[in-house]
């Protein structure tokens, strides 16, 4: 599972590791505590005017679809095993897929001495996680929102969870957000495929380190969301 992840690139950092253009990204605040329902930028591919664009927007975290119910479920995660069937998602996989960029993730080892929270990260600044977006209309306008797809643990995050987020290596990023429905045989199978041989890769490269336990409560409002000391080391 990934519950909680930092994102603290400034709007034009975004753009420049993404080479895409900025969308409605005047809600974006660095976050080094981004937490479910919160709104967090995604890069996404799309057809305006004959023209294949690249950009990136602001979405809340948490899957809703255009059909979806009123205070029914907004799942954060999806699991990389079904998501490509699994009726909350598949639409989604088809034809709306995006990257959600972060710095790191965090994860919670129950101690003797309550949950012990662990900052989990790579080398890159940037790291580009699998996710899927969708469209939900809120009075005149539209609004995105998303979902981090999750695969069993291969990286640091197994010394304390067995769930990670899909991370993608940068030659990878063009197929999956790849605009137009897949529908030729085999195709989401493939992708799925990429998808596990990506996140490996990357896995590889992550480690972990215990931080404070001022990122538990995301209610706290004297913990600013842009202290870098979040994702300090604690002292050993």
């Amino acid at each position: 599972m990934c519950g909680r992840f930092t994102m603290s690139a400034e709007t034009d950092e975004l753009i420049t590791e993404f080479i895409a253009r900025g969308g409605k990204l005047e809600d974006w605040r660095p976050s080094y505590n981004v937490a479910p329902t919160e709104l967090s930028p995604i890069v996404r591919e799309r057809v305006i005017d004959g023209e294949l664009v690249r950009e990136i927007d602001a979405a809340s975290w948490g899957l809703k679809p255009a059909w979806a119910k009123p205070g029914g479920p907004a799942p954060i995660n999806a699991r990389l095993e079904s998501v490509a069937s699994n009726g909350m998602f598949r639409n989604a996989f088809a034809q709306r897929r995006c990257l959600v960029p972060m710095n790191g993730y965090f994860e919670w080892e129950a101690t003797a001495n309550g949950k012990q929270p662990h900052y989990i990260h790579a080398p890159e600044s940037i790291l580009a996680a699998a996710g899927l977006y969708e469209l939900k209309k809120a009075g005149e306008e539209w609004t995105l929102n998303f979902t981090i797809i999750t695969r069993e643990a291969a990286d640091a995050s197994g010394e304390v969870h067995d769930r990670m987020p899909v991370f993608l290596t940068p030659d990878t990023w063009e197929s999956w957000m790849e605009p137009g429905k897949i529908e030729a045989p085999g195709a989401k199978d493939e992708l799925v495929a990429m998808l596990d041989r990506s996140s490996l890769a990357v896995a590889r490269t992550i480690t972990t380190y215990p931080v404070s336990k001022r990122v538990n409560n995301v209610r706290d409002t004297s913990v600013a969301k842009d202290d870098p000391t979040l994702i300090e080391p604690l002292a050993s």
